[in-house]
């Protein structure tokens, strides 16, 4: 495991919310300029999509405990290719409101509320 990657991981052992979880935002750039591309692009949205919400087009927040950060970060370092794609997660401060702002269409997210479509 790269050592970038085994400090990350540490990190996310103590949760700092009532919940028991860490909050993320989870940021990535997929080169789609070919087939493989574009593939690679709708299978990181998909894990993300099963972690967490969308936030923006390539950005997703995600509340995790530390099992599921484990599953997330290796399910998409699986995917991307690291030669063409870039892949950032960023620990969110809590609590979360004080630490975020946002204009705009979408505003700061209640993750542990449910979201009604």
């Amino acid at each position: 495991m790269p050592i970038l990657l085994a400090y990350i991981e540490a990190s996310f052992h103590t949760p700092v919310h009532k919940g028991g979880g860490v909050y993320c935002l989870v940021c990535y750039d997929v080169n789609t300029e070919k087939k493989e591309g574009r593939r690679r692009l709708r299978r990181v949205a998909q894990v993300c999509k099963n972690f967490g919400q969308r936030a923006q087009y390539s950005v997703f927040e995600v509340n995790l405990t530390p099992v599921q950060h484990k599953q997330m970060v290796s399910a998409l370092v699986k995917i991307i290719n690291e030669e063409e794609d870039s892949l950032r997660i960023y620990r969110i401060m809590e609590p979360r409101e004080k630490f975020i702002q946002s204009w705009g269409r979408e505003m700061v997210r209640n993750l542990e509320e449910p979201v009604i479509l």
